[in-house]
């Protein structure tokens, strides 16, 4: 018999009753709003009373370029805050809450996996609290005002040809991309085109996950950009009336969300920007209460260190305010081998010189990271197909970066599997080496902002962009947005624009798109290549897996 699989382990859990969970952070009973008995919001105004006090120390899990292979990098960050408590600290997790859309699709849940898993792993993977729902619908409020505000007259003179604020869904949903709304004749509006997103794609959702408080997200969410005028002057949400009944919808959704791991330790699990499209990390408000109840909170950011760890750290942080003490790069000796070009059905044949090969992207990774002034270090997720010749090639490669590599067995142990990798990233923070900084200054110019990240992080050897793309950037520099951090959209699986190009290259050129402006959630968005704000479902979606078993109990969810 083999390992029992993510949900079977789960629904095995010993959990414990949500206030013992909180008690352990010294979080009052009575500022827990429970949802059932196993998951809490913390009351803002118990997360306000916290301000003065000391933080504790931030480490991101961040990871190489994904590949079907998987890596772990959930997996890793939720053994590593078990494996911290095991060795005596007190520590916490931050994770971003899963999106319904990739559930059903291909992707699966967003709670770990094995024995490394956050708990109740069925509805945090389904509706959980609400929040997203709570998103969905405060966009959708927006957009229907919009579309009312034209149909009553349209005082502010929307230019229909330039509304940008669509719609949005928590579904994988391709039909709804390109939409034309308010057909069947006068009673329903003015035709114009639109579309949907996903709602994990939503500004609402960046703003919601960067607001330090419900005055902030009611700022924020006023100064979103919806439409313009025909001479190209801006309409925000404040302009139509909407963001005093959106932040209202969202007033519960501010509040983060308290669970625990399989072991019974606290986690935070609230928000969950794309990390494409937006900035792929959980919200500040979870952290920042995290890192005041915490000696140690560990915290990932979305896909590959060159998109998740350089939003982390340049948007993130810097909006935030947050100083990492030190980041841990995950790595499997799979999705080495495939970076070093073995294709997935071969992965099961020991390949030495692939995973050699394939450390070339890892060690980009590492000099990345390394650039933020913040120390790494390596933890190899481990599968039972590695042999150890390949481990030994993986640690070598990366002794030779003067970096340690940790062999963790989380996955199948939960935190006995991980102690050596808790100990050692402990220590790391403890010494106090980082001395974080962003990549680049607030005042350089967007686009020298644009070529920094590309240059530096991906190894561009140039960027291209139309005119029409550097006057728009101009044109925002003017009117006060020069300062904004930029937020990069391009393919998780390369550092170029070409998701099949693995590995470490380097000189490619970067072509940008387009860029959009996200005022409200305070970053400037370039988009390289092919970039989906709305996915697909697969040929065959994991939605056709689920179901009911005769004990009601959920099936094939993972």
């Amino acid at each position: 018999m083999g390992q029992p699989s993510d949900i079977e382990i789960a629904r095995a859990a010993t959990k414990r009753p949500i206030q013992e969970i909180g008690a352990k952070l010294g979080i009052p009973a009575e500022q827990l709003l429970p949802y059932g008995h196993d998951k809490a919001k913390v009351s803002a105004d118990f997360i306000a009373a916290q301000a003065q006090r000391p933080d504790g120390k931030l480490i991101l899990v961040t990871a190489i370029n994904p590949t079907p292979a998987g890596e772990g990098k959930t997996t890793t960050t939720v053994g590593l805050g078990d494996g911290l408590n095991r060795i005596g600290k007190k520590a916490a997790i931050c994770i971003r809450e899963a999106s319904l859309g990739p559930n059903f699709g291909m992707k699966g849940g967003a709670a770990g996996g094995g024995y490394a898993q956050v708990v109740p792993m069925e509805e945090m993977n389904l509706h959980f609290t609400g929040d997203f729902h709570a998103i969905t619908s405060a966009h959708n409020l927006l957009s229907a005002m919009i579309d009312n505000h034209v149909y009553w007259g349209n005082e502010l003179e929307i230019d229909l040809r330039r509304v940008t604020w669509r719609r949005v869904l928590d579904m994988n949903d391709r039909a709804l991309r390109q939409v034309v709304a308010s057909l069947g004749g006068v009673a329903n509006g003015f035709p114009r085109e639109t579309g949907f997103d996903i709602t994990v794609a939503s500004e609402v959702m960046a703003i919601l996950c960067l607001s330090a408080d419900l005055k902030d997200l009611k700022r924020r969410l006023g100064d979103m950009i919806v439409a313009y005028r025909r001479d190209k002057t801006p309409v925000t949400c404040r302009d139509i009336g909407a963001d005093g009944a959106m932040t209202v919808l969202l007033k519960d959704a501010m509040q983060p969300n308290l669970v625990q791991t399989l072991e019974n330790n606290p986690a935070f699990v609230h928000g969950g920007p794309f990390a494409n499209i937006a900035h792929g990390c959980n919200s500040v408000v979870a952290t920042r209460t995290a890192l005041k109840l915490a000696d140690y909170v560990v915290t990932e950011a979305g896909f590959g260190a060159d998109l998740g760890a350089e939003k982390f750290f340049d948007i993130k942080c810097r909006k935030a305010g947050l100083k990492p003490a030190a980041a841990v790069i995950v790595a499997t000796c799979r999705a080495l081998k495939m970076n070093g070009g073995v294709a997935k059905a071969d992965l099961g044949a020991e390949s030495v010189e692939a995973v050699t090969k394939g450390c070339a992207n890892l060690a980009r990774h590492i000099e990345n990271v390394q650039g933020f002034g913040v120390p790494v270090i390596v933890a190899i997720n481990h599968f039972v197909t590695d042999t150890d010749a390949e481990i030994r090639a993986l640690k070598e490669g990366v002794a030779s970066l003067g970096v340690e590599a940790v062999l963790c067995k989380h996955w199948a142990k939960g935190s006995a599997g991980i102690e050596e990798l808790a100990t050692l990233v402990a220590e790391l923070a403890d010494r106090g080496e980082a001395d974080f900084s962003p990549l680049y200054p607030d005042d350089m110019p967007l686009f020298d902002k644009i070529e920094t990240i590309a240059k530096r992080i991906y190894r561009a050897g140039n960027v291209t962009a139309d005119q029409s793309v550097r006057n728009q950037l101009a044109e925002w520099e003017k009117a006060g947005h020069g300062k904004l951090p930029v937020c990069m959209a391009k393919t998780q699986y390369s550092f170029t624009t070409d998701p099949n190009v693995r590995g470490a290259p380097s000189g490619h050129s970067l072509p940008v798109r387009e860029v959009r402006l996200s005022a409200g959630a305070g970053f400037v968005v370039a988009i390289c290549g092919e970039i989906m704000t709305m996915p697909g479902l697969p040929r065959v979606p994991a939605a056709q897996s689920i179901t009911l078993n005769e004990d009601g109990n959920i099936e094939g969810l993972f």
